[in-house]
C-alpha cells in the first residue's frame, strides 16, 4: 500500500467517525452492513444525512459534491424541483393502484418519441428490464442462448450473473471467454445457454453464433461497457453487432440503464446511429424513484399481448415513481439541460487532461454524455481484460484523497464512472478540478515509484 493511500484513510477515518459507529451498528443484522454488496467498502462506507442538488452531507456533517449520484441513477441531482413538484400530489392522492391510470400512457409515449421502440412495459429496476428483455427474445426467436460480453453487468438475475468479473484461469481465452458464474447459486443450464464474448472485437461474436447456428436469441450488451470505467467501442463495432444480429436472426438489446438518459437526448441509439431491437431504461429515468422500462418492436410485444409470455409485477407504474418519470423526461432531460450538462463535461474532463498532464500522471479520461472517469492506464482500453492491469492501490489513493477534500468522484469500485447531474454548476466543477489538482502530483509519484521498484526487481 502506498503511504500516501496509508495517510488519506486515516485523513477519512478521522474526518468519520458517525459513519464508522453507524456501519458498525449495522453489521450486527445487516451482511456487510449494507443494503446491496456494491456500498461496502474498507474501512467502511460513508453514511448520508441528507442530499440537495449536487451535494450530499454525511453523519458527521461533512458535505461533498456528490458525482456518485447513486450509481449514475441521478443525472437529474437530488431532490430536482420539477420532481419534488410532481411526486408531492401523489402522496395525497394515492401511493399505489395496482391498476391501470393515465401516466402509463404519456411516460410510455415519451419513451417512444425519444428511443426507437414502438411497445413500451414498465418495472422498477434495471434488472427487471434486462431479465424480461432477455425472455422475450428467447421466445421470440423459439432459441435458448444468449451472448453478452465479458465484464459486463447487466443486474443481479442468473442470465446477467454470468462473466461479470472473471479471473484468470476460469476466463478462458480472450478468442473465446469461457462462461464463469458471478458467484455461488448460478446453475449449470445457465452458463450453458450464456455465450461470453469479447468487447470491441467482432470475430469473437462471429465465433459464438458459427459455433452454435441457428440458437442464439440475442445479444445483449452496454453500448458503452461501463463496469471498467468507461470503456467506448470501436468504429464499426456496433454497427458490426446490428449486422451479424440481422443476419443470424438474432435480436440486439442496447442496456441502456446507465447510457439511455446520460448520453443524450435519444440515447446510444441517437448518439453512435445506430438501431437495436431491445432498449432498456432504467436509473436516471426515474428521477430519483425507481422506475424502468424496456421497450421493443409490436411484433415482440405482441407476445405479451397474446398471453404467450408473462410480465407483471405489484409495484410497476406505481404512481408516485410514474409522476417523477414523466417529469424527468419533461423537465430534466431536456435539449437544454443536456447542452448544459455537455458543457460542463467538457470543462471537467478537459481539466483532467491539463493536470494530467502537469503532473506527468500515466492516465487518461474517457467521457461521454454525463458520463467520464479517470482511467490509470497509459493506453485506452478497449475490453474487459485491459482494464483488469489497474493499480488498484493507486485507484484508491485518488478516491480517499478526493473524497478527504470533499469531492466524491465517482461512486466507491474502480470500476464506476463520474456523472454530472443538471443540478452541478460551473462552480462545482472548479472545486472538482482544484481536489484533483491538489492530488495529483502524489498520485504521479506514487505512480513512478512503483514503475523504478518494478525495474529494480
Amino acid at each position: 500500500m502506498y503511504p500516501d493511500l496509508t495517510k488519506e484513510i486515516d485523513t477519512f477515518v478521522r474526518r468519520t467517525p458517525q459513519s464508522a459507529q453507524a456501519h458498525k451498528k449495522n453489521l450486527n443484522r445487516i451482511p456487510l452492513g449494507v443494503a446491496s454488496n456494491y456500498r461496502a467498502y474498507d474501512p467502511y462506507p460513508i453514511f448520508v444525512k441528507e442530499a440537495h442538488g449536487s451535494r450530499f452531507r454525511d453523519l458527521d456533517g461533512n458535505e461533498y459534491i456528490d458525482h456518485n449520484l447513486c450509481f449514475g441513477a441521478l443525472m437529474a441531482g437530488h431532490c430536482h424541483p420539477a420532481v419534488m413538484k410532481a411526486v408531492e400530489p401523489c402522496l395525497r392522492t394515492g401511493t399505489m393502484y395496482g391498476m391501470p391510470h393515465e401516466m402509463e400512457w404519456q411516460l410510455a409515449e415519451e419513451i417512444a418519441n425519444r428511443f426507437p421502440v414502438e411497445m413500451v412495459r414498465f418495472g422498477n429496476s434495471g434488472t427487471e428490464a434486462t431479465m424480461h428483455a432477455v425472455r422475450l427474445a428467447r421466445a421470440a426467436t423459439g432459441r435458448d442462448k444468449i451472448v453478452k460480453f465479458e465484464g459486463a453487468y447487466h443486474g443481479l438475475h442468473d442470465n446477467a450473473l454470468v462473466s461479470v468479473k472473471p479471473h484468470a484461469p476460469e476466463f478462458g481465452d480472450i478468442h473465446r471467454p469461457s462462461s464463469a458464474p458471478a458467484g455461488l447459486g448460478i446453475p449449470q443450464s445457465t452458463l450453458t445457454n450464456v455465450l461470453v464474448a469479447t468487447f470491441n472485437d467482432l470475430r469473437t461474436v462471429e465465433t459464438r453464433f458459427r459455433e452454435h447456428p441457428g440458437e442464439i436469441a440475442a445479444i445483449i450488451l452496454e453500448p458503452i461497457l461501463m463496469n471498467v470505467g468507461l470503456c467506448l467501442p470501436q468504429p464499426g463495432f456496433l454497427e458490426g453487432l446490428r449486422e451479424i444480429a440481422s443476419r443470424e436472426g438474432a435480436l440486439l438489446i442496447f442496456d441502456e440503464v446507465k447510457t439511455g438518459a446520460k448520453l443524450g437526448w435519444g440515447g446510444a441509439s441517437e448518439y453512435f446511429g445506430v438501431v437495436p431491437d431491445f432498449i432498456c431504461l432504467a436509473k436516471s429515468i426515474g428521477g430519483g424513484l425507481p422506475l424502468a422500462a424496456f421497450g421493443t418492436h409490436k411484433s415482440v410485444m405482441d407476445l405479451i399481448s397474446q398471453h404467450k409470455v408473462f410480465h407483471g409485477g405489484t409495484y410497476n407504474t406505481n404512481p408516485v415513481s410514474m409522476a417523477a418519470g414523466l417529469a424527468t423526461f419533461r423537465s430534466v432531460l431536456t435539449r437544454e439541460n443536456y447542452t448544459h450538462v455537455e458543457r460542463l463535461s467538457r470543462k471537467l474532463a478537459e481539466g483532467y487532461r491539463h493536470i494530467v498532464g502537469k503532473a506527468g500522471l500515466q492516465a487518461y479520461i474517457a467521457s461521454a454524455g454525463a458520463n467520464g472517469a479517470l482511467m490509470l492506464y497509459p493506453a485506452e482500453i478497449r475490453n474487459y481484460r485491459d482494464w483488469l492491469a489497474i493499480d488498484v492501490d493507486l485507484w484508491r489513493h485518488y478516491w480517499f484523497a478526493m473524497v478527504n477534500r470533499g469531492v466524491m468522484a465517482q461512486p466507491y469500485w474502480w470500476d464506476e464512472q463520474w456523472t454530472i447531474s443538471v443540478q452541478h454548476t460551473e462552480a462545482d466543477i472548479d472545486q472538482h478540478l482544484a481536489a484533483f489538482a491538489d492530488v495529483a502530483p502524489a498520485l504521479a509519484r506514487a505512480q513512478q515509484e512503483r514503475a523504478a521498484v518494478a525495474v529494480g526487481d
